[in-house]
């Protein structure tokens, strides 16, 4: 299947050509002829499948294809302000040929900023992009009309939820018109989505592509280490690998801050991204290193939604993150559009569980690394005897390949290949 097979306005195949794009992604090829013949939808997909484009390019079609208007097309809702930048980015290039505009609603900016997405709201845009929050505001001031959008698309809604964001959304969703086409997104669906899908959508169709499992091209590892040795650690994996495009992630802004602190004193060059910087900083960061003009980005799991940046070659978690299915998208963030990259994950003697939580979610162990000499390895009793079991239950086959040399007897940095773009799709931006 290529693009060419879904009949798209000239104009917007004519950008799709430009870009590079022939072949859709599973998630793109299942929901795209489902949107295109008007029906609501459930999407399931894990991050770096696609999606965006799976919800874009049919609603863009149609909007080519309206000979009237309305004021506002297509409202997109997005958990995060670096998430509907990011939309809105994708829109722009995607409508290069079509005419289309768009825009994206955040908080955080200045009063120039507010007043300029107030007067985009009040004269008309084919597409909004908006946080829940911000979109409220504009609401309550009485700048936008929502009561003729013909497409409604949530994305990560489970993380919209996740973050309060429910009351919202409903009071935004009873401003929009019934008539309306509803997109549901999400990279899990717990029972709270469903419920929270049945009262928004109607009959939806429903589409579900690789939940929960990590990508094929991620090489995954871990290393059972003390809280007092991670920074050093960190601090070798770094200087030692050969890694082009980092990310760190640590469980709080606290962590980020002093990490940015311990690593900007070798030499490297990284930067802390949290809440407390100001929107306009936390954008040029960005931009910095999705241009590659800055190698190591560290940040809290607002980065593991929010972001989508190709070539990054070094996942971290320096904290094993409090959810299974966050690991997933933390680590999600390599080895997209079919490339590889690596995810190490530092795991104390408290988050030895949680761990275990993780890759009871795969249904697969990731591999142990050797610390280097001189740090002790943070390993309880059950610890000891869990790993002991698994080893001793796992064919011979596998313990025979293990010994060949995948990095479980390697010194920490050694064994790390760089990530290779030999795989790379021409979809990596879609």
């Amino acid at each position: 299947m290529t693009f060419s097979d879904f009949n798209f306005d000239d104009s917007l195949f004519e950008g799709l050509n430009s870009m590079g794009f022939k072949t859709p992604t599973p998630i793109q090829a299942e929901t795209i002829p489902i949107i295109q013949s008007k029906h609501d939808l459930i999407a399931c997909a894990q991050t770096g499948t696609g999606k965006t484009a799976s919800y874009l390019l049919p609603v863009m079609d149609a909007i080519c294809r309206m000979e009237h208007r309305p004021i506002i097309s297509a409202l997109v809702l997005a958990p995060t302000r670096e998430l509907a930048v990011q939309i809105d980015q994708q829109v722009e290039g995607l409508a290069y040929f079509t005419g289309i505009t768009s825009i994206a609603i955040y908080g955080g900016g200045d009063g120039i900023g507010y007043e300029q997405q107030r007067k985009a709201l009040r004269d008309g845009v084919d597409i909004v992009i908006a946080t829940p929050g911000r979109l409220i505001a504009h609401l309550n001031s009485g700048a936008v009309r929502l009561d003729e959008i013909k497409f409604l698309v949530l994305d990560e809604a489970d993380r919209m939820l996740d973050m309060g964001f429910k009351d919202d959304i409903n009071r935004i969703v009873r401003q929009v018109s019934t008539e309306r086409q509803t997109m549901l997104f999400s990279a899990t669906m717990p029972p709270k989505i469903r419920t929270f899908a049945k009262a928004l959508l109607k009959h939806p169709k429903q589409v579900n592509i690789a939940i929960s499992k990590p990508a094929e091209g991620i090489t995954q590892r871990h290393y059972r280490v003390p809280d007092e040795q991670k920074i050093a650690l960190l601090k070798q994996l770094l200087q030692s690998g050969t890694y082009s495009s980092v990310i760190v992630f640590s469980s709080t802004k606290e962590k980020v801050k002093i990490l940015g602190r311990e690593l900007g004193k070798l030499g490297l060059s990284v930067e802390p991204f949290h809440s407390d910087l100001p929107q306009d900083e936390r954008e040029k960061i960005l931009l910095r290193f999705k241009n590659k003009q800055l190698p190591i980005l560290i940040g809290t799991d607002v980065l593991s939604r929010g972001i989508d940046v190709e070539g990054i070659d070094l996942v971290v978690n320096y904290d094993v993150p409090p959810d299974p299915e966050d690991y997933i998208h933390r680590i999600g963030r390599t080895a997209r559009a079919a490339r590889t990259g690596t995810a190490i994950t530092f795991v104390n003697q408290r988050d030895t569980r949680r761990f275990a939580a993780i890759e009871r979610l795969m249904d697969s162990e990731v591999e142990e690394g050797q610390l280097p000499e001189g740090m002790a390895v943070e390993r309880t009793a059950a610890a000891t005897a869990n790993t002991a079991k698994r080893r001793s239950s796992k064919p011979k086959k596998k313990r025979n390949f293990r010994q060949k040399g995948r990095g479980n007897g390697q010194p920490a940095a050694e064994g790390m290949n760089n990530a290779t773009d030999s795989n790379a799709g021409a979809n990596s931006a879609l």
